[in-house]
């Protein structure tokens, strides 16, 4: 059984852990408000960008960027995961990578080869023991003190780089999208070839005839390598969201499991104090009672 300075020892150590958990939890609040915005601020913009390319699309003749029509096979898969660089968000990259593992376990059963492009770093660090060997590169944003268009720019050059210099067929990214704080959904999206045909369906484009100059070709040529940044940037923003979102829970829950176990060893600490007084106070009686 732990001595009392054992106890006391411990007490103060889970206090300690309390009190950086709460103020983890307020920070994560904090940043939770201007994420979440940024994120609701880029769903319409991404919306919209999707809808613009499905109607362009719908009234092309000709031959459409690559970008859109994709190679023509599907035989190499690269996968987009976006995870964050920092731990402490309970199962937010957890529940990523499970959505990874899944996708690749069913590609490969249909004999497809496997790529993946890892941003962040607790992403990379959960898939390197079974999926290791697929990782080709990996990026970190841990120095990045806030999520900019920068940063979507300099991961789409190197997805179309990628795509130009014959790497794979098909691109899909990976990412949660923030609902509240918690429930954050993980997601996968096809960006190349563009997935705007099942969504141009839902999307109801009022007005009549358009003609469009230039051609809808070279609009397409010049709108797709900025929808697939705007894809991007979205989900750097949706997952910055739910990152923040799934810490201020972890650390919620954090602080008041700590809350228990101070209360629970504080218990333990009073009855055994009350149990050495008392063996103490027999002690003594009996000593006189001897005398």
């Amino acid at each position: 059984m732990a001595s009392l300075k054992d106890l006391r020892n411990r007490i103060a150590s889970v206090k300690a852990t309390q009190k950086i958990t709460k103020a983890m939890q307020m920070v994560a609040a904090a940043k939770l408000r201007r994420a979440q915005e940024a994120a609701e601020a880029a769903r319409p913009y991404s919306e919209r960008m999707t809808a613009v390319l499905a109607n362009i699309a719908s009234a092309m003749e000709g031959d459409a960027p690559l970008l859109m029509t994709g190679t023509g096979k599907e035989d190499t898969h690269l996968l987009v995961v976006f995870a964050s660089d920092r731990g402490l968000a309970g199962g937010f990259n957890a529940q990523i990578v499970r959505l990874v593992r899944q996708h690749a376990r069913e590609l490969e059963s249909q004999g497809k080869t496997v790529k993946i492009l890892s941003v962040g770093k607790k992403g990379f660090d959960a898939m390197r023991r079974d999926l290791g060997s697929r990782i080709i590169d990996r990026i970190e944003l841990r120095d990045v003190k806030q999520i900019g268009f920068a940063n979507a720019d300099a991961i789409g050059e190197k997805v179309m780089g990628l795509f130009e210099a014959g790497e794979f067929d098909v691109c899909t990214i990976f990412f949660s999208e923030f609902q509240n704080v918690i429930s954050q959904v993980p997601t996968a999206k096809r960006i190349i070839p563009a997935a705007v045909e099942a969504e141009a369906e839902a999307t109801t484009v009022s007005g009549g005839v358009y003609e469009y100059e230039p051609d809808p070709a070279a609009i397409l040529a010049d709108l797709m390598p900025r929808n697939i940044k705007v894809q991007i940037f979205r989900a750097l923003l949706e997952n910055a969201a739910s990152e923040q979102g799934a810490r201020m829970t972890a650390m919620d829950n954090a602080t008041r499991n700590a809350g228990d176990m101070i209360k629970a060893l504080t218990l333990v600490y009073n009855r055994q104090r009350q149990a050495k007084i008392t063996t103490e106070l027999i002690e003594i009686i009996a000593g006189a009672e001897a005398l």
